[in-house]
């Protein structure tokens, strides 16, 4: 095979370099722009495109997690990020570990079968206790908090749509433990038990929610002790394969070779691999905290939210310790300017249009919270990846050998990645997609790539 060359990727579709500032990157690890080596490598084993979730993730379980062998040689591995550790989506998103498929079983029943549909519903709630047990494990401190998350309906025909949907998948069998972990709530009781203005149907589930950037830093400082290169600052702008096979990437501080390659840079993913223009199209959303001055009255929330409203709009919030609340979404507001969110890979600015919506969010939506006073402390942008067939892009890029993708996460990674990277770590050793555990609709092939569809009029998760 003739070696291809790497085309410098244009700067357009790289992150921005001064980027809103999230709550979550408040308090800065010592590892946030750190260079492992002062000069780049130029070989490594295995190379890893991304230092966000799905990145860091990949290195933990390359080199210090249970399915890695310590006590023999481990690969070299080099993370290079282009902005600072953790600095992407992943620091930018609510703190939220909530499973939400249940809502979409029926359409994913209809589009790829019940067992594929089944094994999603209970992947996506397996992290909860996955992301549990690795806190516990490696003793994190990040705020880890299990719950439960109450998912609230305040549209009549809505509500009675996803009901039915439910009742029918739990008589059926289908995603048993998913579905024996909701509860529903409907009629007068809904507004009650849930504390949302107008709720008339509500599922509430287990779920949790954490200091994304804590995890994630702490899980990268294991990573480095036991030998990963980190090199932040250190955008990839091309890649490309020689003919014996290994992998270059093209960086403003020289090139680095690798047998194998993962990209792991989510919604910035065509900026490396061009097949996935218009497969996997950066769209940005905002974010806010929200504080309450001290002494106020209002009812304790503990629980997490997923609120959906007329027309589609769905917003997100955790509480926290502190007594503030992170909450996300406003879509309604920039939804039809395309814009100002689609394709668009600048983090640096709001979305103006959505600028205010959290202003007074929790007096008008919430029961007892009118006269307390809570105000948005601070607001910021992010970048998502979302598909073109809404389904996450993951393992051996078609027509790639050695090169990996995970991406694609659509607003919803934080239930997913963990284990996700598990099984793209057992690819690069050679196992089946079919055999890591990954669900087999997340599996990137020739036929998604050559589909005719193209991301458009999409909507987040939470």
């Amino acid at each position: 095979m003739s070696s291809t060359i790497a085309k410098p990727c244009p700067s357009s579709l790289l992150p921005v370099k001064d980027s809103t500032t999230p709550f979550w990157r408040t308090q800065l690890h010592e590892l946030d722009d750190h260079q492992s080596t002062p000069d780049l490598p130029s070989l490594c084993d295995i190379l890893i495109i991304g230092g966000g979730y799905a990145g860091i993730a990949a290195s933990y379980h390359l080199l210090a997690g249970e399915d890695s062998n310590l006590e023999t040689s481990k690969p070299s591995v080099v993370l290079l990020e282009a902005r600072e550790a953790c600095s992407g989506a992943t620091a930018r998103n609510g703190g939220h570990l909530r499973p939400a498929v249940y809502a979409h079983l029926s359409s994913y029943i209809k589009e790829y079968g019940v067992e594929a549909a089944s094994e999603l519903a209970e992947f996506e709630l397996s992290h909860v206790k996955a992301i549990a047990d690795l806190v516990e494990k490696e003793k994190i401190e990040c705020d880890f908090t299990l719950t439960k998350s109450f998912d609230v309906f305040t549209d009549n025909d809505m509500a009675e749509e996803i009901k039915e949907a439910y009742f029918e998948l739990k008589a059926a069998g289908i995603a048993k433990t998913t579905m024996d972990d909701l509860v529903w709530t409907e009629g007068e009781d809904a507004e009650k038990v849930s504390g949302v203005k107008g709720c008339v149907g509500c599922f509430s589930f287990t779920a949790a929610h954490l200091w994304p950037y804590k995890l994630m830093m702490a899980l990268l400082s294991r990573s480095v002790a036991h030998g990963l290169n980190l090199q932040t600052h250190t955008p990839v702008t091309g890649i490309s394969r020689s003919s014996s096979g290994t992998w270059t990437a093209i960086t403003p501080r020289g090139s680095i070779t690798a047998r194998q390659v993962i990209i792991a840079t989510n919604g910035y993913v065509s900026a490396r691999l061009p097949e996935y223009s218009g497969k996997i199209v950066p769209c940005r959303g905002i974010c806010s905290r929200i504080v309450v001055p001290p002494f106020t009255q209002h009812p304790h929330i503990d629980k997490t939210y997923g609120l959906r409203f007329p027309g589609g709009s769905h917003d997100y919030l955790i509480p926290r310790s502190d007594g503030s609340l992170i909450v996300s979404g406003a879509r309604s507001k920039f939804i039809t300017d395309q814009s100002t969110w689609y394709n668009v890979v600048d983090d640096s600015s709001l979305i103006e249009s959505a600028s205010n919506y959290f202003d007074n969010y929790m007096q008008d939506h919430f029961l007892g919270w009118e006269e307390n006073g809570a105000y948005v402390e601070r607001i910021w942008t992010g970048i998502m990846g979302f598909n073109d067939d809404k389904i996450p892009s993951v393992g051996e890029v078609p027509g790639r050998e050695g090169c990996f993708i995970a991406a694609g996460f659509e607003g919803h990674g934080m239930p997913v990645i963990w284990l996700v990277m598990r099984g793209v770590v057992s690819l690069l050793n050679g196992k089946r997609f079919e055999d890591v555990g990954i669900p087999r609709i997340y599996k990137t092939t020739k036929e998604r790539l050559d589909s005719t569809t193209q991301v458009g009029q999409v909507s987040t998760t939470s």
